[in-house]
This record gives structure tokens, C-alpha cells and sequence, in this order.
């Protein structure tokens, strides 16, 4: 007999318990509770002045529309798609902050939480539950929250690792059957992601431990990778590729110091695939984000090969990764974690990875980050930096050889503007200095 079964009622039910004034966090990723947000936007009429504080969220924010303007606030510790517009334009604000230090807002009561929305597997015969794909920061809201509100879902897989919740955690319960959003990168490659894929690539040793995310670029490095042994993944999150490298026995994660045998992420998104592959899988640990995206555990592995990318970078090697001048496009997330914790591991290699073109055919290496541009990554953390046009090696070089090396894996057609810039900045010596 199963004494854990929750009484479960309906969403709208469910969402009375968020008032006029509250700070909601939302959990994110692919675990983003569209039955309680839906039935949250019903309640708009009775609300004003309710705070929404979020990582990534997939799918349609339903709260973001124009006409919420006074009622739903974002307050977000990361810029996704679907609230870009709210932030830019007066329904919200970015809070810049790096991953490793999210859970610290919550528990030290910097931002304190009225409820938390979360999207869990169904509890267990000892009645326990799993925050599935996305554990990150939700954990650390959960523990935190006055009230906490889950949907549950045979969708969602059972993970291994800090996810799991008892029902006496949990305060209110949804039933819920909506299937998990899938992000698919199945395009063919083009050109420039696959010289970008090999040019990473041969920088990544046998025995390293991996971190990358998803999208084209991260999937190019994978394609590359079929003939490296005995590699690890420690990562904020992963997609498809991983899966396909461990069936081919590529990843073993047998080098690692830190949970050798196991992938470690704090979440993951990709194709339904995926989901059943890490659903009740020990191979998978999916764990808080304060541990993941420790710099000191991260530099414990050997090797450790951190790929992030950038909007721009400056012929030093400032990266801007979270906004196009003040526009802000998305957050710091985790990039700087990995990037000082490869630079911290034995033999690791933090690196930025980019196309050298905008899709509107300008520079991504600039003379100057644009106006307003925030730094994620700065000058003496980038080691390395990946174009279609070859590795920048950017560790123990002086501003002025940066600079050379910078334009030398520029797009040709904008390499004389960099010239120029190099020259109206460093003079001759930069000629002299090389």
C-alpha cells in the first residue's frame, strides 16, 4: 500500500495560494510548469505587483504579455527568450549574478520566496518525488519557499542525484500529462560550425572532462569528438550529444576525480530521447548548482575543457556573452565558473568559442565592446579563442599580440578595420613586438 499518494486538485485551485505582492520562483529549463503558469495568467484580473523569478524557461511565458504591465513583474537571474522583450521593456529587470551563486540569494533571504512552481515525476512508494531534468537552482527554492506548488507528470524522468523531494516538502499538488518541451538541433551542419567543431576539438585531450551546452556550436564540437578516449562530462547542462558519445563509448568518465563514472549536470534539455535515456539512470547525477559550478570542485577534474560562447570580443579578449550594448539578451549563467575552474584544472583549457560574423554579416571581433556591453568573461580568464578561422592563444600574451592574434582568426573581410584599430591603439610595436 502506497501511504505517500498526495491529494491532488486542480491548477487553479492550486495557484490561490500566490498573492498580490509575492516573489515567485519558477522552475526553468525543460521542467518549466506550463499548467500553473496558465492557470496563474487566469488569476491576473484578482493580482498586481506579483514578482517572477526565474532561470531559462521554455515554451510560452503566457505571464510576459503587454497587457500584464503592473501585475507580473520579471525579476530574472537569467534572460530566456520568451521574457526578453518584458525585461527590455519595462516589465522586469535582469539580476546579474553567476550560477554557482543562485542558491545563496535564496537561502541567505536576499530574495526571499513566497512560493515556488515546480515540475516533478510522481513520488515513489517511500514518497519521494524528482525535480527531474532541471535540479540547478530549483532545489535551493524549494527549501526556501513559504509555499511550494507542484505539477506532476509521468512525462517528467526520475533522476539520481539532489532532486528528490518528499510529498511533506511539497504543499499543494496538479496532475498534470503535458508533454516536456524538446529543443532539437537536427539542422545539417554548415560549413563554420564544422570548422569551429575541429578547431575545439583539437584542443580537447584523451582523458578530459567536458563542459558545453547546447545549440549548434556545442553540438559541432561533439560531432568531432567520435575518435577521443576515456572523456568526462562535469557541465551546468547538456543535450543529445552527450548521449551519443556515451553509446559509442567515447565518454567513460574514468579520468574523473570528482564522481568518476558519472555524468554530472545540474540540467538538461534536448529531445525526448534524452529524457528516457537519464529517466532512473545512475549513470546521469544531476546535483545543485552552488556544487556544480563550484570553480574549486570543477578544478579537480583533469583536464577540464570549458567551450562557452560570446555576442562579442574585443581584440584583448574581453568577452561580452549576456547583452548587445544595453539590450540585455540573456545572463552570465555559468560561463565564468567554468571558465576559472578549467583555468584552475591540471591541464585544462577554459575556451570561447564563436562564428566571427554576426547574422548580419558584422564583426564579432570588435576594436571595442559596444556601449553598454556587459563583460562576462575578462581578459585574464580566456585562454583560448575559437573561430572558423582557427585558435587565438591568448594566455601569457601581452595586449598587443592579443590583439594580432585576435585579427588573425577575424572574418577576412574585416581584418583591415582591425588593422587599422591595432594600429590607431598599440602603434607599431605591435609589428615590432611579434
Amino acid at each position: 500500500m502506497n501511504f505517500y499518494k498526495p491529494t491532488y486538485m486542480s491548477a487553479d485551485e492550486a495557484v490561490q495560494a500566490v498573492k498580490s505582492g509575492d516573489r515567485v520562483f519558477v522552475q526553468g529549463s525543460a521542467a518549466t510548469p506550463q499548467t500553473l503558469l496558465k492557470a496563474l495568467e487566469r488569476r491576473a484580473g484578482e493580482l498586481k505587483k506579483v514578482e517572477i523569478v526565474s532561470l531559462t524557461t521554455l515554451g510560452e511565458m503566457c505571464l510576459a504579455k503587454p497587457e500584464y504591465e503592473g501585475i507580473f513583474y520579471f525579476n530574472s537571474v537569467f534572460v530566456s527568450a520568451n521574457i526578453r522583450e518584458s525585461v527590455n521593456h519595462g516589465m522586469g529587470s535582469y539580476i546579474p549574478v553567476f550560477l554557482s551563486e543562485i542558491p545563496k540569494l535564496f537561502h541567505k533571504r536576499i530574495l526571499p520566496l513566497d512560493v515556488a512552481l515546480i515540475h516533478v515525476s510522481p513520488p515513489d512508494h517511500q514518497g519521494y518525488c524528482s525535480l527531474g531534468v532541471s535540479v540547478d537552482i530549483s532545489l535551493a527554492a524549494v527549501k526556501s519557499a513559504k509555499v511550494v506548488i507542484a505539477q506532476v507528470n509521468q512525462s517528467m524522468p526520475r533522476t539520481h542525484g539532489d532532486g528528490f523531494l518528499h510529498v511533506s516538502e511539497i504543499n499543494r499538488w496538479v496532475e498534470t500529462q503535458d508533454p516536456l518541451p524538446e529543443v532539437i538541433y537536427a539542422k545539417e551542419m554548415n560549413e563554420v560550425e564544422r570548422n569551429i567543431g575541429l578547431h575545439c576539438a583539437s584542443l580537447i585531450e584523451d582523458g578530459a572532462t567536458l563542459q558545453m551546452g547546447i545549440g549548434s556550436i556545442p553540438d559541432a564540437v561533439m560531432s568531432q569528438l567520435d575518435h577521443h578516449k576515456d572523456l568526462g562530462v562535469h557541465t551546468e547542462m547538456f543535450s543529445d550529444g552527450v548521449v551519443s558519445l556515451l553509446k559509442k563509448g567515447v565518454i567513460t568518465n574514468k579520468y574523473k576525480k570528482k564522481h568518476r563514472r558519472k555524468v554530472i549536470s545540474t540540467f538538461a534539455v534536448g529531445s525526448r530521447m534524452l529524457y528516457d535515456f537519464i529517466d532512473d539512470n545512475p549513470l546521469f547525477a544531476f546535483l545543485e548548482s552552488d556544487y556544480v559550478n563550484d570553480a574549486y570542485v570543477i578544478s579537480k577534474n583533469p583536464k577540464v575543457a570549458a567551450i562557452n560562447g560570446a555576442i562579442e570580443v574585443d581584440i584583448t579578449g574581453q568577452v561580452c556573452a549576456d547583452s548587445i550594448g544595453t539590450y540585455q539578451f540573456s545572463g552570465v549563467g555559468g560561463q565564468m565558473d567554468f571558465m576559472r575552474g578549467a583555468a584552475m584544472s591540471e591541464g585544462g583549457k577554459p575556451i570561447i568559442a564563436m562564428s566571427s560574423l554576426t547574422g548580419k554579416g558584422e564583426s564579432k571581433i570588435v576594436p571595442f565592446i559596444q556601449q553598454g556591453g556587459g563583460i562576462v568573461s575578462t581578459r585574464a580568464h580566456v585562454h583560448y579563442i575559437v573561430t572558423e578561422y582557427g585558435v587565438a592563444e591568448m594566455f601569457g600574451r601581452n595586449l598587443e599580440q592579443r590583439a594580432q592574434a585576435m585579427r588573425d582568426i577575424a572574418h577576412p573581410d574585416h581584418r583591415e578595420m582591425l588593422d587599422r584599430a591595432i594600429r590607431d591603439r598599440f602603434g607599431k610595436k605591435v609589428f615590432e613586438a611579434l
